[in-house]
């Protein structure tokens, strides 16, 4: 379970996050949707502790922390790192690792997973994501889709609680992006947790359990796909959808 209460985050003089609060409950799958700059991105980071904030609290099972810096929260936010996946934009793989190396890296280092341990996981995840044969392959030699796949592996191999996924697909063309939502089909398809900050709008529809529209950092519409997509009541939703 991820809750976040009253949670503000300003920039300047404006209000990116305000006063928000939701929760997510274990084996839901979150669509996160609005226009640009309505605080989708900026709460995840937050859930994470890559955002500080000026109030509020999150909470994940019976984590929590507040207000402050990494060095205050430190405790709290290593072992709720533990707990939750994040699957960047543009995946961020390390460059001198092959796609094995990078799955195995943080579940070698952070948890001293034995190697031999860590490797038939990381084999066993590739082949989820339909890389098993790009095991030996390093970023630059893999496609943008490839690369994103090999970052949800590597988010899976530290077996989270749940995946917050930061628009996945955005840095992909249309046959790249095809690969990535497959994966997160199979992976809802499974119970996975996921909170998903995205454009696609069909995929949504097709795979979340909820849609939960930002706007003005602020929840302006929050239901089942139905109802958010198809039936729209808030202007701001109906305005973002082109109602």
């Amino acid at each position: 379970m991820i809750r976040v209460t009253k949670l503000s985050k300003t920039y300047g003089d404006r209000a990116v996050l305000d006063d928000l609060s939701i929760q997510f409950d274990k084996g839901t799958v979150a669509a996160i949707v609005g226009p640009s700059g309505g605080g989708k991105s900026t709460l995840l980071r937050c859930v994470n502790g890559l955002e500080t904030f000026e109030s509020g609290e999150v909470h994940v099972h019976d984590l929590s922390f507040g207000p402050g810096d990494t060095k205050a929260n430190r405790r709290a936010l290593a072992a709720i790192r533990l707990r939750l996946g994040f699957v960047f934009q543009d995946w961020n793989l390390f460059a001198h690792r092959t796609a094995l190396g990078n799955v195995i890296e943080a579940p070698v280092h952070v948890k001293k997973v034995p190697v031999a341990d860590a490797t038939a996981r990381a084999k066993v995840l590739l082949e989820k994501v339909g890389l098993a044969h790009r095991a030996g392959a390093y970023p630059h030699e893999m496609s943008g889709g490839e690369q994103q796949r090999v970052a949800i592996a590597r988010a899976l191999a530290m077996d989270p609680d749940a995946l917050l996924l930061d628009e996945p697909t955005s840095a992909l063309d249309p046959e790249r992006t095809g690969e990535v939502l497959q994966v997160l089909r199979n992976l809802a398809k499974e119970g996975c947790t996921m909170l998903l900050v995205t454009h696609e709008m069909a995929f949504a529809r097709e795979v979340s359990h909820r849609v939960v529209v930002l706007h003005g950092g602020r929840v302006v519409e929050d239901g089942p796909p139905a109802e958010v997509l198809d039936a729209p009541r808030d202007a701001r939703t109906k305005a973002f959808l082109g109602r």
